[in-house]
């Protein structure tokens, strides 16, 4: 099934700027064919490296690596191995991010639970700050 580039963008959530620019750097698997007025038609299958490479960059891969990715791709058959030490660099790489993060969070935990135990304290020591109770009865 042939799709436009807005329905790519639809279904992607790439503008139509980004499309472009992707197609430009050499990230899409194949350039998309030009129907004769020169409008771009993209596949299921750009669609589907489309989100391939929606996934490396969200995970921090830069551009150029992968460009090269791609290009191994397109290559075909017999540079498996390049492909895996790509990857295997770039996982080494969110690895090393998920450690950070989780160090950033244990950070970010420990501080709510100090400012939950201020809170905490300070009620104890006011008393309940509902309204509701401090009220008279005749008055609810």
């Amino acid at each position: 099934m042939d799709l436009t580039i807005g329905q790519v963008a639809e279904r992607t959530g790439l503008s139509v700027h980004t499309l472009r620019f992707y197609e430009k750097e050499g990230v899409l698997a194949e350039p998309p064919r030009r129907l004769p007025g020169g409008r771009r038609v993209y596949t299921e299958h750009d669609v589907n490296w489309l989100h391939l490479c929606m996934v490396l960059r969200g995970s921090g891969m830069p551009l150029p690596e992968i460009r090269r990715y791609t290009e191994l791709a397109r290559e075909g058959d017999g540079n498996e191995e390049q492909r895996i030490e790509l990857l295997r660099t770039h996982q080494e790489r969110v690895r090393e991010q998920l450690g950070e993060l989780g160090r950033s969070l244990d950070l970010i935990s420990y501080k709510v639970r100090v400012y939950e135990d201020v809170l905490d304290a300070r009620q104890a020591a006011t008393g309940p700050s509902d309204s509701a109770c401090s009220r008279p009865a005749s008055s609810r």
